[in-house]
């Protein structure tokens, strides 16, 4: 029987975007067990893995589009329980929002069981939920912040890690991410930067071509839109009079302890006083580095990362693997970087998630093998890749058993994010005015039931490793009903990769050092 209409509301109320359910195989087990906390998981060992990439998927995918329906992404996950070590593998499908009704997705669900019954496959439930795929679109740069330096909290967009938050200059409005810094083969003096395609060209059908840069204007990209940088610039002015809040209550308790003899009160009246000389010089800092910014940061001209060089259209199905292409390449001034400012691709780590949390959740089962040390400078330096062999089949486990890998990202408006990659690839619909496009992605799901959305709008390109510093893949999208998306879609690098090399970038190096 189709779900009722409180159940179809809050059935998926713990997850980020809080989907509308419009059919299950499965009712709930009791009254209103459809309000308990739930989560997403990755699939771990299973028979669908065997024949979901090459067969099951599309054959799925033809009965959907047989029957009309207009569905938006099909994923193979657990969502159970929060707390219960046993939870169902579902068949979720999305469908765009209002598109399906509830007794007809008894049908479509109806069609799908039968489905995976041809195979033999009689363990896995079929959920249908409303979801929509979307992507996520001179001064020098900065080195990385020790941590005692006082601006810490506030200089990371300026710095030369990944994450940076970068915009075409025909599009500002557009937000993405600096993905990966490159250089081809041994030229250490050439710096490429790597981000999606939709990020630095509106994503338009009819004008979706090859980008090679030749000679002529150059087509920039910003560090920085103008409504960023002035949310950037009150950023700092926050965190400045927050400074100047804490030395307001160090006065007033310095001074109503002041003058009393009681030995408790003189021992706290020299701790805030130590505190007050620690915040002066915080703020003073702050000061200076707020005048250096607006100053030196002011003009449009200033912004210039650098200029794209190279941008295949954004294509589906390319290569043996059937991956989705959408990749750029942006050559960066030379007057932004040198030897001196960058030494690597890394992720800083420096966030409001303390160290110890950091390294437990990058270790969920304790069985697992030694994979990550926090390191002491705060940079996870990048080198290396993650192989599709071990994504399909990953070593690491999670708090439930299943085999999983833990992996680690930092986009521009994100930040830190930790989260698990799904063992088995998933698939998204894309629509156009007359045609589809089915895009085959690397799905990556948040930690548990008690984080936020792995991504966020603006972290498009952002780069996806693991506690080894391995690169894993780049951003380009995900799947949800509202701001917050429950499921991040990524590109693996390997394949990029390859396909710059095929497009004329002579062994792209990812772990690289530049010269001073």
């Amino acid at each position: 029987t189709p779900p009722s209409k409180l159940e179809a509301k809050y059935y998926y109320t713990s997850l980020p975007s809080r989907p509308v359910l419009v059919a299950r195989t499965k009712a709930p087990t009791s009254p209103k067990a459809y309000l308990r906390a739930k989560e997403l998981c990755t699939i771990g060992n299973h028979a669908l893995k065997e024949v979901w990439e090459d067969k099951l998927s599309l054959q799925l995918h033809a009965i959907l589009d047989s029957m009309k329906v207009r569905w938006s992404s099909t994923n193979i996950i657990h969502i159970g329980i929060t707390g219960e070590s046993s939870t169902p593998i579902i068949l979720w499908v999305g469908m765009m929002p209002t598109s399906l009704s509830r007794d007809d997705g008894i049908i479509v669900a109806s069609k799908c069981w039968d489905l995976l019954e041809e195979y033999n496959i009689t363990d896995v439930n079929i959920e249908i939920c409303e979801s929509v795929v979307t992507c996520l679109s001179s001064p020098r740069l900065l080195k990385p912040a020790k941590s005692f330096d006082p601006t810490i909290d506030v200089c990371e967009c300026l710095t030369m890690t990944v994450g940076l938050p970068i915009c075409a200059q025909n599009t500002p409005w557009a937000k993405g991410t600096g993905s990966l810094f490159i250089n081809k083969g041994r030229n250490t003096e050439r710096l490429l930067l790597l981000t999606t395609h939709h990020v630095v060209f509106t994503p338009n059908k009819s004008k979706n071509w090859l980008f090679k840069y030749k000679k002529g204007p150059h087509d920039n990209v910003m560090l920085f839109g103008d409504a960023a940088f002035n949310k950037y610039l009150e950023s700092i002015q926050a965190e400045i009079e927050t400074k100047a809040i804490i030395i307001n209550l160090c006065k007033r308790f310095i001074k109503a302890i002041e003058g009393k003899d009681d030995a408790a009160e003189v021992r706290e009246c020299q701790k805030f006083e130590i505190e007050l000389n620690k915040v002066n010089k915080v703020i003073g800092a702050l000061n200076t580095f707020y005048q250096d910014v607006s100053t030196c940061w002011a003009t449009p001209e200033s912004h210039v990362l650098g200029h794209i060089i190279l941008s295949p259209p954004i294509n589906v199905d390319v290569g043996n693997k059937g991956y989705t292409e959408d990749w750029a390449l942006i050559e960066v001034d030379a007057s932004k970087v040198d030897g001196g400012n960058f030494n690597g691709n890394a992720i800083d780590l420096r966030t409001d998630i303390p160290p110890i949390r950091l390294t437990r959740k990058m270790y969920p089962n304790p069985w697992n093998a030694h994979s990550f040390t926090y390191p002491a400078n705060h940079l996870l330096r990048l080198k290396g890749t993650i192989q599709d062999n071990e994504m399909h089949n990953p070593t690491a486990l999670d708090q439930n058993g299943e085999p999983c890998l833990p992996i680690i990202m930092h986009g521009s408006t994100s930040s830190l994010s930790i989260g698990h990659a799904n063992n088995i690839m998933s698939y998204a619909q894309e629509y156009y005015d007359d045609s589809t496009d089915t895009l085959k992605e690397w799905a990556i799901l948040s930690y548990n039931s008690k984080s936020s959305a792995f991504l966020s709008k603006g972290d498009s390109g952002s780069v996806i490793a693991d506690g080894l510093g391995r690169i894993g893949s780049i951003l380009t999208g995900g799947t949800g009903i509202m701001d917050s998306l429950d499921i991040t879609y990524a590109t693996p690098i390997t394949f990029v990769l390859k396909r710059m090399q095929e497009n004329g970038i002579r062994k792209p190096n990812v772990s690289l050092v530049l010269t001073a």
